[in-house]
């Protein structure tokens, strides 16, 4: 099976690529230093010529409101209309668990939109829900410190690591269309402030870390289960505590 990756020299990506490849398939890792961008369209019939399945697992190079919310948009609207024209039979993408409960943060509201119009494409899709990355847990800090320390919002999570989200959407990619959106997400639940400080604490990061009524998570606010996914989701094996100790 011909699979083309978006993004596919990327964290994730680059995994997919990997697995697929492993597993007999033809992956094609497409990105801009690949020669393919999905805002301006450049190389993308060209590299879906004979393709079966496209893999989306591309991101915004910004994070502010308008910008993340143009690359969502136009990249997707590209890529879709590309796929029709080259008569993709499935379209795979790589969202975030609770999107749909997280629309007062701009990125989510992006995110949001993207899947919309690949619901409305009419190309047979699957759209895969992630929780949070394990490698991820710094860059959550970073966005949410001030001065030295850490603001939480009181919420849980269920992270997994990005080689279960690689593993995850491969074999979606290769399986029937869903035509909804399938869950995966990591063996543990954690209070989001007991997540951070285990990935703080393995790299030796002094920072204090609060959990604060007021904090919003990227904008949003959190209830209790907001980030955490529902009963059918599929549940990865990698657990935390291991991960982190084989990063030592």
């Amino acid at each position: 099976m011909k699979v083309i990756v978006i993004g596919g020299t990327g964290l994730i990506g680059s995994k997919v690529v990997a697995r697929l490849g492993e597993h007999g398939h033809e992956a094609v890792a497409a990105s801009p230093n690949t020669g393919v961008n999905t805002l301006t369209g450049e190389g993308l019939a060209e590299v879906l010529q004979g393709a079966e399945v496209v893999v989306d697992v591309s991101n915004s190079p910004s994070f502010a409101d308008e910008d993340v919310m143009e690359f969502f948009r136009t990249s997707t609207t590209n890529l879709l209309k590309a796929e029709a024209d080259a008569g993709v039979t499935h379209h795979v993408a790589l969202s975030v668990v609770g999107t749909e409960r997280l629309q007062g943060s701009g990125y989510f509201r992006a995110k949001q939109v993207q899947e919309g119009l690949i619901k409305d494409s009419g190309i047979p899709y699957s759209i895969v829900h992630a929780t949070q990355f394990f490698e991820f847990a710094k860059g959550l800090a970073d966005g949410m410190t001030e001065g030295d320390t850490v603001h939480l919002p009181d919420a849980k999570i269920q992270p997994m690591v990005s080689d279960d989200v690689a593993a995850a959407v491969g074999h979606t990619s290769v399986g029937a269309p869903a035509n909804g959106v399938v869950e995966v997400a990591g063996p543990d639940v954690f209070q989001l402030e007991e997540f951070i400080r285990m990935g703080l604490s393995a790299q030796n990061d002094p920072r204090a870390i609060v959990t604060d009524p007021k904090a919003t998570y990227w904008g949003a606010e959190l209830e209790e289960s907001t980030l955490l996914p529902g009963a059918g989701a599929h549940i990865a094996e990698t657990r935390f505590a291991d991960w982190l100790a084989q990063q030592q």
